[in-house]
């Protein structure tokens, strides 16, 4: 795990599980529709319990890009943040994911978190090439938080070799070498 700061936030990147990750909360790389197929999204939903899809088909759909709260079922967090970073289509593009990322932040705010744990949104089911995720994930975090939060650990979760170094690689180039390695 690599480890950046941004105003008074930490920034972890890993390889690994997002379903091992202790975290207030895990952020679901969803569909608008909101259920849990392939993907992270199956992954939160077999380790987790059927519990948290049932819960967030009842707040669905939404608008691409918005992002809902469910229970954290059997996973190690109290909550699962819902961003739909794609349709129904499972087609994404830059505007979407970031879009996502910023409400799922902003859904972390209001529930008074203080850590959260993000996958690549559309690097997996949305097809996205790793390098533009990366760019627009980390973009959109680094603005975030020079806005002001009260997030203190954001940790993103990279599943592959080819995505975790693409996180590494734009975490260096935008911030410099990590604190820790």
């Amino acid at each position: 795990m690599k480890t950046w700061v941004i105003e008074d936030t930490e920034v972890q990147v890993l390889k690994g599980d997002i379903t091992e990750v202790r975290a207030d909360a895990l952020v679901n790389a969803a569909n608008s529709h909101l259920w849990m197929g392939g993907g992270v999204a199956g992954a939160i939903k077999n380790k987790g319990g059927r519990i948290i899809e049932d819960e967030a088909v009842k707040l669905g759909p939404i608008p691409t890009g918005e992002a809902v709260v469910t229970t954290g079922g059997v996973l190690p967090c109290r909550y699962v943040i819902h961003a739909a970073g794609m349709g129904p289509d499972l087609k994404t593009n830059p505007d979407k994911i970031r879009k996502a990322t910023t409400n799922a932040l902003r859904r972390a705010e209001e529930k008074g978190l203080k850590s959260i744990a993000f996958p690549a949104i559309g690097a997996g089911v949305g097809k996205m090439e790793p390098e533009e995720v990366a760019f627009v994930m980390i973009d959109s975090l680094i603005e975030y938080v020079r806005t002001g939060t009260n997030i203190r650990r954001v940790i993103f979760v990279l599943y592959t070799d080819e995505v975790y170094s693409a996180f590494i690689n734009e975490m260096t180039q935008r911030l410099g070498e990590p604190i820790t390695s």
